[in-house]
């Protein structure tokens, strides 16, 4: 997971979407105002706290931050991914990003563009190190050596005995929680994870640490989202059924259940149904609008043949 671009955006319900700074490693791969006025549809229409997108071969990731200690309630952070990169291992760094911008806010532009360029230049750093063993090890030989400073001797020799097996353990627990991710393995995954939290933990690694323990609180949602979402799918099913027996109605009912079907979808990463579902929803409200003109032009029809 290596982003190309990171935005700090918020949400005017008047005036839409504005861009407070912004970093990209490419201008190509700058942020378009289509996509953001997608997202103001998702954040703010449809009350989504994460929405993505996608256009030229781009990935685009937003999320609401909760920054109530600032009093700010319209605070938005949008990531631009390749198509192929992992968005999950995004979303279990995003709390952490989203409270140092919190916590370092400033009107100063040029200063929060700084901070998101450190903020994206730290996830290269870390999904290298998750990546490679040797990058961990030289962590801790940095470590030791301040610690051998410091005149804490035990503590270094500690570390350094950890040192020799612990990131190559680290390395192939990581892998093995992917594969069982992959293979849709939920439960035994997250467990997989957290074991990998616990070896960063010996060593000190307080942000793999952090970053595994988030991408475990991620997967343990997922079988209950798996649940919701057979549930969701009955529901439209039977709603469609009774759409066929010209009950109009019915079409605002089914906006929020295919609303909800998009979020869990975004979870899954199931980028081709949430494109559909999509679709669906936008083909819903305009279905709807034409079902409460019909309604409206049935009572004035009534209205006509009572005065009649």
């Amino acid at each position: 997971m290596s982003p190309v671009g990171i935005i700090l955006y918020e949400i005017d319900v008047s005036f839409g979407p504005n861009v407070i700074a912004e970093y990209y490693l490419s201008q190509e791969s700058k942020i378009s105002s289509e996509i953001l006025k997608e997202f103001t549809e998702n954040h703010v229409d449809k009350e989504f706290m994460n929405a993505s997108a996608h256009q030229n071969d781009l990935r685009y990731f937003s999320s609401k931050i909760d920054a109530k200690s600032i009093e700010k309630d319209n605070l938005f952070i949008a990531f631009i991914l390749k198509e192929e990169e992992d968005l999950m291992s995004l979303k279990s760094i995003i709390n952490q990003i989203s409270e140092k911008i919190v916590q370092n806010f400033s009107k100063d532009r040029a200063k929060m563009e700084d901070l998101l360029k450190d903020e994206l230049n730290s996830i290269f750093s870390l999904m290298e190190k998750l990546k490679e063993p040797a990058l961990v090890k030289n962590t801790i030989d940095d470590k030791t050596k301040k610690m051998i400073d410091n005149g804490k001797l035990q503590e270094a020799r500690e570390l350094i005995n950890l040192g020799e097996e612990i990131p190559e353990k680290l390395s192939d627990e990581i892998k093995l929680a992917e594969q069982l991710l992959h293979e849709k393995l939920y439960k035994k995954a997250m467990k997989s994870f957290l074991k990998a939290a616990e070896l960063a933990e010996l060593i000190q690694e307080t942000e793999i640490k952090s970053f595994l323990e988030n991408k475990a609180e991620q997967i343990e949602k997922f079988p209950d989202l798996m649940k919701e979402k057979e549930l969701l799918l009955r529901d439209i099913e039977k709603l469609i059924e009774l759409l066929r027996q010209n009950k109009l109605h019915l079409y605002h009912e089914l906006i929020k259940p295919v609303n909800k079907l998009i979020n869990i979808s975004n979870s899954f990463e199931e980028q081709e149904l949430s494109e559909s579902l999509i679709q669906m929803s936008n083909e819903l409200k305009r279905a709807d609008q034409s079902a409460k003109e019909l309604f409206s032009m049935d009572k004035k029809f009534k209205d006509f043949f009572e005065n009649l």
